[in-house]
């Protein structure tokens, strides 16, 4: 299968929106980044619709058919009923003028293949062989038979869809001619792609080529309704292609199936053989082609949509020549991915790794975008998915990580919310404040532990507190102190570092610092005492000393006389 619907890596957000809304979960992660997995695709848009962030874009092929209409084979639209819901109160023939503008040599609808469609339903119908007759027109359906009910191929009509009907047409009657079909179907450019058409375009990616060349439509009156043809215009509604039929086997059930999951859920019912004698109107979008992928994504209004497509439908059906059923008929082959299955014992021991030890971790929450933790697990050893995907493991995981730390911090951590209730604290900050059970704190007011005021200057944002040494008598502790307040969860954390232990250290060696400065004093006083009384003994030997050297000169100097 060519790949029409393709990701933009840049903006995938893994969120697993894509793979909860994708019916054959036809996703892969790898990388926190969703690729398509075209052989399992089905090609229904979900993806593309329910993407938050638009990370899903359609194949544009604009590109190709300004190509063809630039070369010199005619260029022939081929128009889908729907066009109605999508272009409000614009008529076929305004919409056919500007077709000619940009470049086309002309337009029909394809209503005009839906009427061979449904008239080669009704000869099935008349001849009765077939038990259950499922409708051929949607691609999706075809597709999601062909790969996950091959057991049905059986029951899929072999009638080609209007839009392959109707350009095959055009090619009879205008040899050489090239058909574009436009519709509101992302399904439909793989159909193309595997049919005789040259290309295929959504209303939307018209409406970019019509703005490009300032081209704007005038709205006009119903005329085909007006001329009471075109009944089979009811096709893109839930319930048009049997409304349509002019022939109905009294012997069959006429049912309408419209939604990708009541599709899968009546396929189910058809393969344990609860069905016979059915025909089945199969859509895979809700409200059939009105609700396709680009109707849904911006212009969902299925009522208005409903109301225009049916107002313009005629009462009969167009005049125009039946083809042989051989021009109309279509093998469909199974094309089953190639998907192998684990063990259990695979299984298990990826459940295991995913944290499922037990029924009671086996949520089944569907956040990773399986229904199961089974249909997970599946998915994983598949290449698929990544364990990482489970929200509920991520989350204990992170939790144990997380209360591991706060378990065996040595600071004290409590966590208080905007109406100073305490929301959190760890064994730390327990110890340090004397609670016995964290149960006796929790949701109370913190007055009843501490001074509220350091938080309520943090809700303010005043000064925050960083490093604040204060003394707890209450609690015997010298307790330091920083508040950080977070806007985005609305809580004040408040880090508690015990430094009671320092604080006794700093006092004591502070009291023998000043025992040590005491002594010296002591010690100085007392020596400089001693130096005073050795200089008073000193200063009176040496008086004497002098006296007597005096006495002896002078008995020296008589003795000489």
């Amino acid at each position: 299968m060519a790949e029409f619907l393709k990701l933009k890596k840049t903006n995938c957000k893994n969120c697993y929106k894509c793979i909860r809304h994708c019916p054959v979960k036809s996703i892969r992660f790898s990388g926190n980044q969703a690729h398509i997995v075209a052989d399992e695709c089905i090609l229904c848009g979900r993806c593309y619709v329910f993407c938050p962030q638009n990370a899903r874009e359609i194949v544009d092929e604009i590109e190709l058919t300004e190509v063809l209409l630039g070369g010199d084979q005619p260029v022939i639209a081929s128009v889908a009923p729907s066009f109605r819901a999508y272009f409000e109160g614009i008529g076929f023939e305004a919409l056919k003028d500007a077709l000619l503008k940009l470049g086309f040599a002309g337009a029909e609808e394809t209503a005009l293949g839906a009427t061979m469609v449904k008239r080669e339903y009704e000869r099935l119908l008349k001849e009765g062989s077939r038990d259950v007759i499922i409708t051929s027109c949607c691609h999706t359906v075809n597709l999601l038979i062909e790969k996950y009910f091959p057991s049905l191929l059986g029951c899929l009509a072999p009638v080609k869809s209007p839009m392959q009907a109707h350009c095959e047409d055009i090619k009879r009657r205008v040899p050489g001619a090239a058909t574009v079909f436009i519709g509101p179907c992302l399904s439909k450019k793989d159909e193309a792609y595997s049919a005789s058409l040259d290309a295929a375009l959504t209303f939307d990616e018209l409406s970019t080529m019509l703005a490009r060349q300032g081209i704007t439509l005038e709205k006009s009156a119903n005329k085909g309704a007006q001329a009471g043809e075109g009944r089979a215009r009811m096709f893109p509604v839930a319930g048009g292609i049997i409304g349509s039929m002019t022939y109905k086997n009294p012997d069959f059930t006429y049912l309408t199936v419209d939604g990708i999951d009541n599709c899968i859920a009546v396929l189910r019912d058809l393969e344990s053989g609860g069905l016979s004698r059915c025909f089945v109107e199969m859509s895979s979008c809700t409200g059939s082609c009105i609700g396709g992928p680009i109707m849904e994504k911006y212009r969902n209004l299925p009522v208005r949509h409903y109301c225009a497509v049916v107002s313009y439908a005629g009462e009969r059906d167009f005049d125009l020549p039946q083809p042989d059923p051989s021009a109309l008929y279509i093998e469909r082959l199974a094309r089953v991915p190639k998907r192998e299955t684990p063990t259990e014992e695979e299984i298990a021991e990826i459940m295991r790794k995913m944290g499922k030890l037990s029924p009671a971790n086996i949520l089944n929450c569907g956040t990773c975008g399986y229904d199961t933790c089974r249909e997970k697990a599946i998915a994983i050893w598949q290449g698929k998915a990544e364990i990482s995907m489970c929200l509920p493991y991520l989350m204990e995981k992170s939790e144990r990580f997380s209360n591991n730390i706060l378990d065996n911090t040595p600071n004290g951590i409590l966590v208080v919310n905007e109406s100073l209730e305490v929301q959190d604290i760890n064994p730390a900050a327990m110890r340090m404040l004397n609670i016995s059970h964290k149960s006796d704190v929790l949701g109370e007011p913190v007055v009843r532990i501490m001074d509220p005021s350091p938080f309520l200057d943090a809700l303010e944002g005043k000064k925050p507190v960083q490093g604040k040494m204060s003394y707890f008598a209450e609690y015997g502790r010298y307790l330091e102190q920083t508040m950080v307040y977070d806007r985005t969860s609305g809580c004040v954390i408040l880090l508690l570092r015990d430094v009671t232990e320092e604080e006794k250290e700093r006092a004591k060696k502070a009291e023998l610092s000043r025992q040590t400065i005491e002594t010296a004093d002591r010690v100085v006083e007392r020596q400089m005492r001693i130096v005073q009384e050795i200089a008073s003994l000193l200063g009176e030997t040496v008086a004497e000393t002098k006296i007597a050297l005096t006495k002896l000169k002078e008995s020296v100097k008589h003795d000489g006389q």
